[in-house]
C-alpha cells in the first residue's frame, strides 16, 4: 500500500511540473510575441492570468496530495 501511495505522489508531482512547464512555455511565447509586436497587450495580460491560474492549480494539487497521504496514513 505504501508503494502505491509513493507512486501516486510521484505521478501527481510530475503532473504539477508538467502543468507549470506548459504555463511557462505559453507565457514565454506570449511575451516574445508582445516584444515582436505581433500581439496586443491584452493578449499578454491573458497569458499572465493563465500562468497565475496554472500556479494555483499546482498548489491545489499539492495540497490535495498532502491531505490524501495524511488521511491514508492515519
Amino acid at each position: 500500500m505504501q508503494i502505491i501511495l509513493v507512486l501516486a505522489v510521484v505521478v501527481a508531482a510530475g503532473l504539477v511540473l508538467f502543468s507549470l512547464a506548459r504555463g511557462l512555455i505559453y507565457f514565454a511565447k506570449g511575451h516574445q510575441a508582445a516584444l515582436d509586436g505581433t500581439i496586443h497587450e491584452n493578449q499578454v495580460m491573458q497569458n499572465r492570468m493563465m500562468m497565475a491560474r496554472v500556479k494555483w492549480q499546482a498548489i491545489t494539487i499539492i495540497l490535495l496530495i498532502i491531505i490524501g497521504v495524511t488521511a491514508a496514513g492515519s
